[in-house]
C-alpha cells in the first residue's frame, strides 16, 4: 500500500460512520438474539465446529443481521462476500459464484455469501443460488425484513434454514449506547460523554429497538455538542440531556415512563375512552402510547381484554376483531401494522357495549368461594365403567339433541345452587338475542314446574 492508499483507507475510517465502527467483530461482543448465539445454541455451535449452514436471517431493521453473517464468516474459514439485492443482478451472482470456484480450487476456502435483502431479488435471481448452495459451493446467508415464506422460493427455502431474529431489548440498546461511549478506539470515549436516565430512556424509545438507529442518533447528538464547543475533538466531559437527544432526533420527547404513573394514567384514558365510545380520543391515547415506544402487544393484549370485559356478547365479532390486530402486528410489524391496532381501537369504542358476563364471572367466583368445592350432579356426571353406572352416574340425563329445538329442561348446578343465576344479559347489541333466547327456555322450564 502506498501512501496515498494508505491515506485513502484513513480518511474513509474516519468518516465511517459510527454504526459501523462499533459493529461487533467477535460473537461475545454482539449483543441480542441469545436463542442462537448463547453457549450451545444453533449458530454459535455451528460456528464452534467450522459447520456453517445456509441460512435466512429474518428480522427488524437493526438487530443485528448482517453483524452475525460477517462474524459467522470471521470466526470460521471461510471468505466472506456481500451483496445488496437492491443493486446486484443474475450477472453480478455468476461473477461471484465463478470468484468461489476459483478461490475452492486455488486455496480450498469456502465462500459465505451475504445477501442483504434477499426478498427483493426475483424468482430467476433467486433461482441462480439453488444449485451452488445444494452443492456446498457457497454458503448463503440471506437477510429480510420479509417474511421468507413469501418472499424467498421454496426450492431456495427449502436448502436453508430460517433464524429468527428479534428486536432488541430496552437493555440490549442501552448496553449498545454505553459500549459507544467507553470505547475509545472505535466509539466515542475520548469525549468523555454520558448520559442523564431520561436522556437514555428516550434514545431507546426512539430507536425502537433498532441498534443502528440508536448509534446514528448518539453520533448526531454527539457532534452537535462538539460543534458548540468549537468542533475540537477533545474531552468534553459532559452529560447528554433529554435537550440534546430531541435535538439529534427531530423528535420531542413525550411525558411517558413505561413503568410508572403515566404509563397508567394513559391505559387507562385509552380503556375509558373506548368504553365511552369515543373512537376519537381512542385513537388519540392509542397514538400517545406508540409514539412514546410503548410495547404495541401490550396494548393489544388490553383490547383483547377489553372484547371480553366491555364489549362481550352484546358484539362477540369484538373479540375475533381484536385477535385478529394482535396477529396482523405480530405479522406486519411498524409502522404498517400499527394500523390494525387503530381499527381495533375504534371497532371496539364504537360497537355495543356489556359488562354482563364479566359481571357473571365475578359472580361465579363468589359462588365458588363462599360455597366451596360442590359435588357434580350423579345425572351429568360421566359414567365409563360399569361400576359408575351401578352408583348412578349419568342415570337420568337427557341428551339435548333429542328434543325440539335442541332444549329439554334439565338442571346443570350443583343442589344448593339450583336456580341461581349469574348471567343477566343486556338489552345491548347481539346479547338481547340472547337475553331473548335464555328468557324463552326459561319459560319452559318454569311450565314444567308447574
Amino acid at each position: 500500500m502506498d501512501i496515498f492508499e494508505y491515506q485513502a483507507k484513513e480518511a474513509a475510517k474516519a468518516s465511517m460512520p459510527l454504526a459501523e465502527k462499533m459493529r461487533p467483530k467477535h460473537l461475545d461482543e454482539f449483543s441480542g438474539q441469545k436463542h442462537v448465539t448463547d453457549e450451545g445454541t444453533l449458530i454459535r455451535n455451528a460456528i464452534e465446529q467450522d459447520k456453517i449452514f445456509s441460512m435466512i436471517l429474518w428480522g427488524p431493521p437493526g438487530c443485528g443481521k448482517t453483524t452475525l453473517a460477517r462474524i459467522i464468516a470471521a470466526e470460521t474459514s471461510s471468505s466472506f462476500t456481500q451483496f445488496s439485492a437492491v443493486l446486484s443482478g443474475v450477472k453480478d451472482i455468476r461473477s461471484v459464484i465463478e470468484d468461489a470456484k476459483n478461490r475452492l480450487k486455488l486455496y480450498r476456502k469456502r465462500t459465505v455469501l451475504f445477501v442483504d435483502e434477499i426478498h427483493r431479488f426475483n424468482k430467476a435471481q433467486q433461482d441462480a443460488f439453488l444449485y451452488h448452495v445444494e452443492s456446498g459451493l457457497i454458503t448463503l446467508i440471506g437477510a429480510t425484513t420479509e417474511n421468507p415464506s413469501f418472499e424467498v422460493i421454496s426450492p431456495l427455502l427449502s436448502r436453508c434454514s430460517v433464524i429468527t431474529l428479534n428486536t432488541l431489548s430496552s437493555d440490549e440498546i442501552a448496553e449498545i449506547l454505553g459500549r459507544a461511549l467507553k470505547d475509545n478506539k472505535r466509539g466515542l470515549g475520548d469525549l468523555g460523554l454520558s448520559f442523564n436516565a431520561d436522556a437514555l430512556s428516550h434514545m431507546i424509545r426512539i430507536s425502537d429497538g433498532d441498534a443502528r438507529m440508536a448509534l446514528s442518533s448518539l453520533e448526531i447528538a454527539a457532534s452537535l455538542i462538539l460543534s458548540e464547543r468549537g468542533g475540537l475533538k477533545k474531552k468534553i466531559e459532559k452529560c447528554i440531556t433529554i435537550k440534546d437527544v430531541e435535538r439529534a432526533v427531530q423528535k420531542k420527547a413525550l411525558i411517558y415512563d413505561k413503568s410508572g404513573e403515566e404509563h397508567y394514567n394513559i391505559i387507562s384514558a385509552l380503556h375509558k375512552s373506548m368504553r365511552g365510545s369515543d373512537p376519537d380520543a381512542a385513537l388519540y391515547w392509542l397514538r400517545r402510547m406508540l409514539s412514546a415506544g410503548e410495547d404495541p402487544l401490550y396494548i393489544a393484549r388490553r383490547m383483547v381484554r377489553f372484547a371480553s370485559e366491555d364489549v362481550g356478547n352484546a358484539d362477540p365479532g369484538a373479540l375475533r376483531v381484536t385477535i385478529d390486530a394482535m396477529e396482523a402486528f405480530r405479522f406486519l410489524g411498524k409502522p404498517e401494522g400499527e394500523l390494525a391496532l387503530a381499527q381495533a381501537a375504534v371497532y371496539l369504542a364504537t360497537a355495543p357495549k356489556s359488562n354482563s358476563v364479566y359481571t357473571a364471572y365475578k359472580n361465579v367466583k363468589n359462588a365458588v368461594k363462599n360455597k366451596g368445592a360442590l359435588p357434580v350432579p350423579l345425572h351429568i356426571r360421566n359414567a365409563p365403567t360399569r361400576l359408575m353406572k351401578d352408583l348412578g352416574y349419568g342415570k337420568g340425563y337427557k341428551y339435548a339433541h333429542d328434543y325440539k329445538g335442541a332444549y329439554t329442561t334439565q338442571e346443570y348446578l350443583p343442589e344448593k345452587l339450583k336456580g341461581s343465576r349469574f348471567y343477566f344479559p343486556s338489552e345491548r347489541g347481539y346479547e338481547k338475542k340472547i337475553k331473548e333466547r335464555l328468557e324463552k327456555w326459561r319459560r319452559q322450564k318454569n311450565s314444567k314446574k308447574e
